[in-house]
């Protein structure tokens, strides 16, 4: 098929924009404005902006939805399909 690994050449962040995209946006809204005073707290705080940049914040590329809003849980019987007033109950957000 001729397909082959891609290396980025070091300092040259231009070769991968995704990722460099990100790590921008990582920096300027979350590590520029906080101080962590232990890794735990680091951990607790980066996981919590994560979440919200996957299942909330909006992304231009995408419309201005996020990437991967949150999933709802619906309450059933027996884990089958949804009980018959599904349609009139407001979804249960999943808590991870």
């Amino acid at each position: 098929m001729g397909a082959k690994t891609a290396f980025i050449e070091p300092g040259s962040p231009w070769e991968n924009g995704y990722c460099e995209s990100f790590n921008s946006k990582l920096r300027d809204e979350l590590l520029n404005g906080a101080i962590f005073y232990s890794l735990a707290e680091a951990r607790v705080v980066i996981e919590a902006w994560r979440v919200h940049y996957n299942t909330v914040r909006s992304h231009s590329s995408l419309g201005y939805r996020p990437p991967a809003p949150e999933a709802l849980h619906w309450p059933s019987r027996d884990g089958g399909s949804p009980p018959p007033q599904a349609t009139t109950l407001a979804p249960t957000p999943v808590m991870h």
